[in-house]
């Protein structure tokens, strides 16, 4: 097998650099672990910022994210009994989409299919060989046995546990890391949202978030010891913890059902320099994760592949490699302003086990600024909605 592009990863970063390159006439090939449905069944965030969009319309792929996705131009912040609005559109000049990841995906697998890619699924033991040379390629075992396809260049979109980050020698890259010491609880559930827009309640019990996919299906999620275990939570227990942490009037108008979904995620912030090694690029997760506050880790991925995209079309169609030569570079300026908001959002909202009483009253004091100042709200807003790439 041969192709130009070799993408490891069939999750919406690979996809969607694989639709964007193959509309410009650039071979590619994508190689996904799992299979088609269980991509599929991933359930992520929804919260698209303004250059998501953009690269969606680019990509073809648009119009059913503008025709179903709810467009919000604000959020709510709350603290204890106080909640008020951060005004993106006055704010920033833009909203934000909600539009499900399992949405975004399919889209991607159908424009895939009406164009006649090549994604091959349910590969094991991948491996990449000569990064550092002109002739690289990739290894992989199918049910069909070993295969190798040949490349120019691959794209490592898979994931923090994936193969492409340790490909790059242990000497030549350096990682930042920082776990933080709770998860995030979170449940769907078929019951209509709380309020039209987000909310993120900082609370004496911990932290909380009231989130959606559409008009009859909500995310909500709640801060929990990292020792604790989904299972353990029962459906009433979850919804009375979360009625404690919001104020009073969101509280009563919470409408619970059946739980159809109930995970506990960790949280961390971490970030791989750099993100090339010879012709292996990496894109999205296998390079940084972001905390899920702020709704980032989608979004950064796409600014990967905005920066990727564009590389990647200048040296295969035109042979110029500078973009490639800059893309860690372009990529990681936009990516550490990005980790800076997740943890500025984290450490703002969250109550952490060796938290002293001075730490508490400076939380509380960031929060009431916020609360007060547009300067504040503004920096808030423009983070919120998507920094430009």
């Amino acid at each position: 097998m041969r192709t130009q592009v070799a993408i490891i990863g069939g999750g919406p970063s690979g996809l969607l650099l694989a639709l964007l390159l193959r509309r410009r006439g650039i071979d590619t090939v994508v190689l996904e672990r799992r299979t088609r449905a269980h991509v599929l069944g991933r359930i992520r965030a929804g919260v698209l910022e303004r250059g998501f969009a953009a690269l969606m319309h680019e990509a073809g792929i648009g119009a059913r994210m503008e025709r179903e996705g709810f467009l919000h131009e604000g959020t709510n912040i709350a603290f204890g009994d106080e909640m008020f609005r951060i005004d993106f559109r006055r704010l920033a000049g833009h909203g934000v989409l909600v539009y499900g990841q399992t949405e975004v995906t399919r889209d991607l697998y159908e424009a895939h299919d009406a164009a006649g890619s090549r994604i091959v699924f349910e590969v094991e033991e991948v491996a990449i060989e000569g990064a550092d040379t002109d002739t690289p390629a990739v290894a992989f075992r199918t049910r069909e046995g070993v295969r190798r396809l040949a490349c120019d260049y691959v794209a490592g979109c898979d994931g923090f546990h994936g193969v492409s980050r340790r490909s790059i020698p242990a000497d030549r890259r350096r990682e930042y890391e920082k776990l933080y010491p709770f998860g995030w609880l979170g449940v769907l559930s078929e019951t209509p949202p709380v309020n039209d827009e987000l909310i993120y309640a900082n609370s004496e019990r911990g932290f909380a978030l009231c989130s959606m996919r559409n008009a009859s299906l909500s995310r909500y999620y709640i801060q929990v010891p990292l020792s604790d275990s989904a299972e353990a939570w029962s459906d009433t227990a979850f919804w009375d913890e979360l009625r404690r942490r919001l104020p009073a009037p969101v509280a009563e108008a919470l409408v619970t059902g059946p739980s159809i979904e109930k995970s506990i995620a960790p949280l961390r912030s971490f970030v791989c320099e750099p993100m090339r090694w010879g012709r292996l690029l990496l894109c999205g997760d296998a390079a940084h994760i972001v905390p899920p506050t702020g709704a980032k880790g989608l979004n950064t991925a796409a600014s990967d592949v905005h920066y990727l995209y564009h590389a990647l079309v200048r040296a295969c169609l035109e042979g110029d490699e500078e973009g490639l030569e800059r893309y860690s570079e372009r990529a990681l300026a936009r990516i550490w302003k990005t980790e800076r908001f997740s943890w500025w959002m984290t450490m703002l909202l969250h109550r952490f086990p060796d938290q002293g009483s001075f730490e508490l009253r400076m939380q509380q004091a960031e929060l009431a600024f916020l609360a007060e100042s547009e300067a504040a709200q503004k920096v808030l807003a423009e983070n919120y909605v998507g920094l430009p790439y």
